[in-house]
């Protein structure tokens, strides 16, 4: 229900920001407004009030709709919030993790956000209104409309983003292989804004007003947000040494996630200082952006001067933020910040933050020690899945699997080993039973134990692609380029010592696959200015070796894969042949050849 995206790239490896709009988050608030949902209406963008209108007629026309929405709005009634803002933002977090157009939960219910677990009751009632309510029928009559909002963003978020990183001197923010989506619907209250930070992605839902002045400070908070949390995960060391600046801020008017994470608090206060020099704020007097940051200090955010200050050596200095960021934070004093913040009288009440880090309660363990594993830090990320483990409350089969990750790091293999098989007694989730599989196939395939391997390989059957009918090839003059993981920054185990590879050789042949999951990531991917023989611009042609016979394709795509295999003695390549019935598929569209 995703419509397409509206590519943000002011500068050549640019990440990918995207200005969109999206059916689910459509369906969530228009379901609102059916419900009564009423706050700024005077003041929204005018498609909000024709949507309601084209909805209200198909409701007087159809009783089976009128009951649907009957049905749906007694339980929105029963949960409604008594401040509407926290109504809207509930649904909101709810909606940016549904799929459609089944409306159907993206995550297992305990992994969702507290907030969006509270009514998640909601959806049988509202995929019964989206259906009988013509729901996409409205949807796609007032698309054009909504692509308008988004070419209205796309200039000056564009430059914003630009100017932000050229200050900050990041040539490139790619390496964080995270997301960062806004999301445009005026369905919402317009002043109202409303960001999110699951996992390694970045949200900004945004409802357009009647107004022209568009919401980019907050878009360039949450973006700020997005380009440095990471960064504080990169210091584990530096961040215990600073947690001593929490006691100084346990009576400041700050939410508790500042009071208790110390890399939150870091960072918080590095957006304002920064948010102090740049922008609006640049163009103010000096005396006016001192009392930016009397006020940040005042709710809590103590190291706030501090890296004020340092912003204006930084400014000089030719050294980009990526560079320069672990001197910044390693050089802050304690002892001198303890005692200037001593000396502050703390406000009453803090501005409300605008980015809700909505990670799940139960599941905070297990997401923190994957964030830990992707940044490199494997001591971490071993502690506290095994922490995660020993409390029995959250999913053992997912911290079984990141024991294993962080033994493979370390080259236990035997460990690895263990750690997979393990999982495979308990685990639940088909990602995880998967690559635990594929995983325990690697490991036999490197100790020269080639039919159990080929055995474990088989097992991911289960949770992966089956042959979807058709071979094609040979594939001449064809190579493939190998692809990093964008949400772990790293290269797929199986791609284990081509790190450094520019390209390499192809297949021969081409199968298409029908994947059972959709979400894995695809190691590789054809250099589309090399593939020959009609291939075209494909995604997900493989390779076969001697060792590892296993295609990793990406049959998200063009459910596509290659074949081939290597004389270990001649190092020719030659065509594994094209019997369907000789093909295995594994996980995410992996195929092998009997």
């Amino acid at each position: 229900l995703i419509a397409p995206l509206a590519q943000l790239s002011v500068a050549e490896n640019q990440p990918k920001v995207a200005v969109d709009t999206s059916e689910v988050l459509f369906t969530v608030l228009t379901a609102m407004n059916a419900c009564g949902y009423d706050q700024e209406l005077g003041v929204s963008d005018p498609l909000r009030s024709q949507v309601r209108a084209d909805l209200a007629k198909t409701l007087q026309d159809s009783p089976e709709a009128k009951e649907a929405t009957s049905a749906m709005c007694q339980y929105y009634d029963e949960h409604r919030q008594p401040d509407s803002s926290k109504t809207l933002a509930q649904y909101t977090s709810l909606a940016l993790f549904l799929n459609g157009p089944q409306l159907t939960p993206k995550v297992k219910e305990v992994e969702l956000p507290p907030d969006a677990r509270a009514v998640i009751g909601i959806l049988p009632l509202l995929q019964a209104f989206y259906e009988k309510a013509g729901l996409h029928a409205i949807w796609q009559r007032n698309y054009p409309a909504y692509s308008a909002l988004t070419n209205r963003y796309h200039e000056p978020l564009s430059r914003m983003l630009f100017e932000t990183e050229i200050y900050l001197k990041l040539a490139s923010a790619g390496y964080l292989g995270s997301q960062f989506v806004v999301y445009l619907d005026p369905m919402g209250a317009p002043g109202q804004t409303n960001a999110r930070n699951y996992g390694a992605n970045y949200y900004v839902v945004i409802s357009p007003g009647t107004s022209s002045v568009l919401k980019l400070e907050q878009i360039r908070h949450t973006y700020l947000h997005y380009l440095l949390d990471p960064m504080a995960l990169k210091y584990p060391a530096t961040m215990k040494r600073l947690e001593p600046l929490l006691t100084t801020v346990k009576t400041a008017p700050l939410d508790e996630s500042f009071k208790s994470d110390v890399s939150l608090l870091l960072t918080e206060c590095f957006i304002r200082a920064i948010e102090a020099r740049t922008g609006t704020a640049a163009k103010q007097p000096e005396a006016q952006r001192e009392k930016l940051i009397q006020a940040a200090v005042a709710q809590g955010f103590v190291l706030t001067r501090y890296f004020y200050e340092t912003l204006v050596q930084f400014e000089k200095d030719p050294q980009g933020l990526r560079n320069a960021y672990g001197d910044l934070v390693s050089n802050i004093d304690v002892h001198k910040e303890q005692k200037r913040a001593a000396q502050v009288q703390f406000a009453s009440a803090a501005d409300p933050e605008l980015l809700h880090l909505s990670s799940p309660a139960q599941g905070k363990l297990l997401v923190t020690a994957e964030q830990r594993l992707s940044v490199g830090d494997s001591g971490t990320a071993q502690k506290l899945a095994q922490q995660a483990l020993d409390e029995k409350a959250e999913d053992p089969g997912r911290a079984l699997f990141i024991l294993a990750q962080v033994a493979t790091m370390n080259r236990d293999m035997q460990g690895a080993r263990t750690y997979f098989q393990r999982a495979l007694e308990v685990a639940q989730e088909p990602k995880v039973v998967a690559w635990s599989h594929i995983y325990l196939g690697r490991i036999f395939d490197l100790q020269a134990e080639r039919d159990a391997a080929i055995d474990q390989y088989r097992a991911a059957l289960t949770a992966g692609a089956s042959f979807a009918g058709k071979v094609e090839g040979p594939m001449l003059n064809s190579y493939l380029n190998l692809v990093k993981d964008p949400q772990t920054g790293a290269y797929h185990p199986l791609l284990g010592g081509l790190e450094g590879t520019g390209r390499i050789i192809n297949g021969t042949h081409r199968v298409y696959v029908q994947a059972h999951d959709k979400t894995m990531h695809s190691p590789l991917e054809v250099d589309s200015n090399s593939c020959g023989a009609g291939a075209g611009k494909l995604f997900g042609c493989a390779i076969s070796t001697a060792t590892c016979r296993v295609q990793p394709v990406d049959a998200t795509q063009r459910n596509t894969a290659s074949s081939s295999s290597r004389d270990p003695t001649s190092g020719k390549t030659a065509s594994t042949g094209q019997d369907p019935a000789g093909i295995r598929c594994l996980q995410g569209g992996c195929c092998e050849y009997e």
